[in-house]
């Protein structure tokens, strides 16, 4: 299949993707998505476990924005530099999403909502444009950049704004958030790697997907043994998942397609 074929396809699903959300009605936010089953507090912290629980964005965000950062004084490498800048974006957004989330669980409601969904979005905007620099061109990858983490920060001001005039509408930050985990996989499917490890962005996207199976099973969760919520294990879940691409940026090496000129 020609290149232009392959990106033929990966537009093709967003169009789908962008069909699906238009043909949908709007989606307000469920108030009950604001009672989350462990609301224990410790040390006179509310939501304790669920606050704490952040920690590992902060730590994964902090060390994954000093190793690309740039300069070349990380111990990421890359074949080009500009590779670096969708990456600094994910890291950033994953430490900012500790603060805004561990600020949101402080005490749930839309208004600190907000500050959780921000930065997440903007860290997947960042991981699938690195994904489209790395597969699809890096041209395409950094200039489609900027455009992404607008889309994704639209999405939430989008829906926040709608929720301050009684009408929010979470269908642009469900786009934001579910095209990218089906939309990766295509590319990683359909495009050579230039680096080895390639798979480590397929198992980070699988272990981001079983965090949000936490998500749903908050309340079960809590209820055998009330140990820790579902809600909780998302967070660490979802902190292990930024820590494998750590891992991956600091252990591949330029692969085949590249040593044999494919760049």
């Amino acid at each position: 299949m020609s290149r232009a074929r392959r990106v033929v396809l990966v537009l093709g699903l967003l169009g789908a993707a962008v069909m699906a959300a238009l043909m949908a009605p709007p989606i307000p936010q469920d108030p009950a998505y604001h009672r989350l089953a462990d609301a224990r507090a410790f040390f006179g912290i509310p939501n304790a476990l669920n606050v704490i629980s952040n920690v590992p964005f902060v730590l994964v965000g902090a060390v994954g924005a000093w190793v690309v950062r740039p300069g070349g004084g990380g111990t990421a490498r890359f074949i080009d530099g500009r590779e670096r800048w969708p990456w600094m974006v994910f890291f950033a957004g994953l430490l900012l999403t500790g603060f805004g989330s561990a600020y949101y669980h402080l005490e749930p409601n839309n208004q600190r909502l907000v500050w959780d969904r921000l930065p997440l979005a903007a860290a997947l905007m960042g991981l699938f444009a690195a994904v489209i620099a790395e597969r699809i061109g890096v041209r395409a990858g950094i200039a489609l950049l900027a455009p992404l983490v607008m889309a994704g920060l639209g999405s939430v001001l989008w829906w926040h704004g709608g929720e301050v005039r009684e009408h929010g509408d979470l269908r642009p930050y469900a786009l934001v958030q579910f095209y990218p985990l089906v939309a990766v996989p295509l590319i990683l499917y359909l495009f050579g790697p230039r680096y080895t490890l390639g798979g480590a962005v397929l198992t980070t996207l699988a272990v981001y997907g079983l965090a949000k199976v936490f998500e749903l099973l908050d309340g079960p969760i809590f209820a055998m043994g009330s140990v820790v919520s579902g809600h909780t294990l998302k967070h660490l879940t979802a902190g292990a998942a930024g820590y494998l691409i750590v891992w991956m940026l600091t252990t591949r090496r330029p692969g085949p397609l590249f040593e044999r000129g494919v760049r």
